[in-house]
């Protein structure tokens, strides 16, 4: 079963990476070091997935558009 994904919280190390801490609902936190890039496309993924998903989550539906942009 996945955990539910409680908090996170990422920090430049010393070196120009990065720490990401994932933390579960139970308190159990899982650190990764990762590059910028590495970060970058994380982000990327995100954005895109929100991006597809957008319409369904928010409700809106194309035709109501549509009919908007005509009054």
């Amino acid at each position: 079963m996945a955990k539910t994904l409680a908090q996170f919280s990422i920090t430049r190390t010393g070196d120009g990476d990065y720490m990401l801490h994932l933390e579960d609902e139970d308190g159990e936190t899982v650190e990764y070091a990762a590059t910028f890039d590495q970060l970058d496309l994380i982000s990327e993924a995100i954005e895109e997935q929100l991006d597809d998903d957008e319409d369904e989550v928010l409700g809106v539906d194309e035709d109501d558009d549509r009919e908007d942009d005509d009054e």
